[in-house]
């Protein structure tokens, strides 16, 4: 399935739907992590690893950490089609994460329980992926640098032409 396709089955299941009950907008809601102090205390036991979106197939649930809400909405629809795309395809549990150094990491996991789970699949998804999408995470990763962690761009774009 392609992203098109994806948003265009997305758009024809939530966007058209009569949502008269509180229940039903509930139901699509989602999940938000508010900033507290157990966040911040999570993050550090963490080792700085902040999550920046994933997908979990088992809920049927997508999540974006609101932290970065500054970031465009173009990039937020793209990871959000890419969680929820790979989890469709390899199922399990997807994320993308910040390291403490501001690189990107990509995860996927499973239950134990999880027949359907294919670790192959999602290992060469993950490869594509990240081949595909290099660029998003290079950018993704110079925007936490700069604004979360709180670097010198002088000093990044400085030691990248090195």
């Amino acid at each position: 399935m392609s992203a098109k396709d994806f948003e265009e089955q997305y758009n024809k299941e939530f966007r058209d739907m009569d949502l008269t009950s509180e229940e039903d907008k509930e139901d699509l809601k989602i999940d938000e992590m508010q900033k507290t102090n157990k966040g911040r205390v999570f993050e550090q036991a963490a080792g700085g690893r902040v999550v920046l979106c994933g997908a979990n197939a088992y809920e049927q649930k997508y999540y974006f950490n609101p932290v970065f809400k500054e970031i465009p909405e173009s990039i937020k629809k793209e990871l959000n089609i890419i969680s929820v795309l790979f989890t469709q395809e390899a199922g399990g549990i997807f994320t993308i994460v910040f390291e403490e150094d501001g690189g990107i990491s990509i995860e996927t996991n499973a239950d134990e329980e999880d027949i359907t789970y294919d670790e192959i699949t999602a290992g060469l998804l993950v490869s594509e992926v990240r081949r595909k999408r290099q660029d998003l995470f290079e950018a993704l990763g110079l925007y936490y640098r700069i604004y979360v962690l709180h670097e010198n761009p002088a000093d990044i774009l400085g030691s990248e032409d090195e």
